[in-house]
């Protein structure tokens, strides 16, 4: 996990609503995994902030960070989301990022889980056990027979 540019982060106060800080957030999240942002976001985000191209790429890099370093840490409330943070940080910028990040951690962490390699979990298992008690052969009368089925 690389190191997050806070000094970018304060590129936001720019934003003339939350709705927009909430949308940047959003967006981020569904290119978290992309080698390179998309230049059509990196271009929204330079026009709705009134930045420059690098400005908003630098943002955008620094919101990514933000949020994989949040749910990295799993933070779960504000003062856990508050210590990623330096204490110099914007204090009204700070709460609104939390508030966004909080609002967003459950449903990003579990997107996250649901979509990771990892080796097949078990969903549903059933089984029962057979025996059989009418044969031509005596042998195999009243042999127990395992029947397993398992849903992955």
């Amino acid at each position: 996990m690389s190191a997050i540019n806070f000094d970018a982060l304060l590129l936001l106060l720019k934003a003339n609503t939350k709705d927009l800080v909430v949308k940047l957030c959003n967006e981020v999240f569904l290119h978290k995994d992309a080698l390179c942002l998309p230049e059509i976001v990196i271009k929204t985000t330079a026009d709705s902030l009134s930045v420059s191209h690098t400005e908003s790429l630098q943002l955008l890099e620094a919101l990514r960070g933000l949020i994989q370093k949040a749910l990295f840490v799993g933070a779960s409330n504000g003062a856990s989301i508050a210590a990623i943070f330096p204490e110099t940080f914007h204090t009204n910028l700070l709460s609104l990022l939390g508030k966004v990040i909080l609002e967003n951690q459950v449903t990003w962490s579990s997107h996250v889980i649901n979509n990771q390699v990892s080796l097949p979990r078990l969903v549903d298992f059933d089984w029962r056990v057979d025996v059989k008690t009418a044969s031509d052969n005596i042998t195999r009368m009243s042999v127990p027979t395992c029947i397993l089925q398992l849903q992955i």
